[in-house]
């Protein structure tokens, strides 16, 4: 099952840490397998408001998501971005090809109806 690496970077302040942190961070998701999906500008705001930026790293797993942002490689570079923007950053496994919402409600619609009990 995929997992993502999605990061919320806002208050972005232009520095050559940050250049060197882009020029080296492929070389340390490569032995992951790990590829950016999105990488970028502010993103079309539809609803609610949205400060900043996204990134989107796509892994094969959970496994090689936590092992990539553990990696010694990845903690050598990691402090040239959070020196110099502030976000958030979380890890999180994708559904698989036949996910169906309606499930999920069934399930949550199951643990309210027990709480009431």
């Amino acid at each position: 099952m995929p997992a993502y690496g999605f990061a919320h970077l806002r208050d972005r302040r232009h520095h050559p840490d940050i250049l060197e942190y882009l020029e080296g961070i492929q070389s340390t998701l490569d032995p992951f397998h790990g590829r950016f999906l999105i990488h970028g500008p502010p993103a079309a705001v539809l609803e609610g408001s949205w400060p900043g930026s996204m990134v989107l790293i796509e892994f094969p797993g959970v496994a090689e998501a936590r092992a990539w942002y553990q990696s010694p490689e990845y903690q050598q570079i990691l402090r040239l971005r959070t020196d110099h923007i502030d976000g958030d950053v979380v890890l999180a496994e994708g559904v698989g090809p036949g996910y169906d919402p309606r499930e999920r409600a069934e399930k949550l619609g199951a643990e309210a109806a027990e709480e009431r009990a």
